[in-house]
């Protein structure tokens, strides 16, 4: 079984030390990394442990070999969007069903609606169904393994349109896209 404590400890932007003292009782930072690296066991009471540690459900810590994970692929740059250097596991907060792998988009730099920090859960569609999508936002593949990302605004043949969300920039159109991903929900912190 392979867990994810040391994904979600970094994405709440928690330290070792910050989730040991966190723990009820305390415990060391050296504890909390052999849990994450599998020197230690993780058992049902340090998994509600670190859990409450961290604000997750206790389910969220672990993911099975079955289960296709979530990965970020991409983030929102003041230059647009980006690929990431390597995708990471993106913790879904609640689950959303449907047809289609999901993938995540972080926002790093505000661009039109979207404030630094968002997480954008995306939907894997087949690019056929872009006409469906006019007039929603989608990350699309590019070639070299970049993105792009706006609203949808046209599809003509194998070409399709997006105006990137921050003002003043120019349309994007890219040709042949593999797949398309259609935002779905937007994670905000408060």
């Amino acid at each position: 079984m392979i867990n994810r404590i040391r994904d979600i400890r970094k994405q709440k932007g928690m330290t070792l030390s910050e989730v040991a003292a966190a723990c009820d009782p305390p415990t060391t930072a050296q504890t909390i990394g052999r849990l994450e690296t599998g020197m230690r066991n993780l058992s049902l009471v340090w998994m509600n442990r670190i859990a409450a540690a961290l604000g997750v459900d206790p389910e969220l810590l672990v993911k099975g070999d079955v289960a296709e994970t979530t990965m970020i692929v991409a983030r929102l740059t003041e230059s647009g969007a980006e690929p990431l250097a390597s995708p990471r596991d993106a913790i879904l907060p609640t689950d959303l069903g449907g047809e289609g792998a999901l993938v995540c988009l972080t926002v790093d730099a505000p661009q039109g609606e979207y404030r630094a920090g968002d997480q954008l859960w995306l939907r894997q569609v087949d690019a056929d169904q872009a006409p469906k999508l006019i007039n929603r936002d989608v990350l699309v593949p590019r070639s070299g393994g970049r993105f792009a990302f706006g609203r949808l605004i046209d599809r003509q043949g194998t070409l399709v349109g997006l105006l990137p969300p921050g003002s003043g920039q120019r349309q994007i159109v890219v040709d042949k896209p593999a797949w398309l991903a259609v935002a779905e929900m937007l994670v905000r912190k408060l």
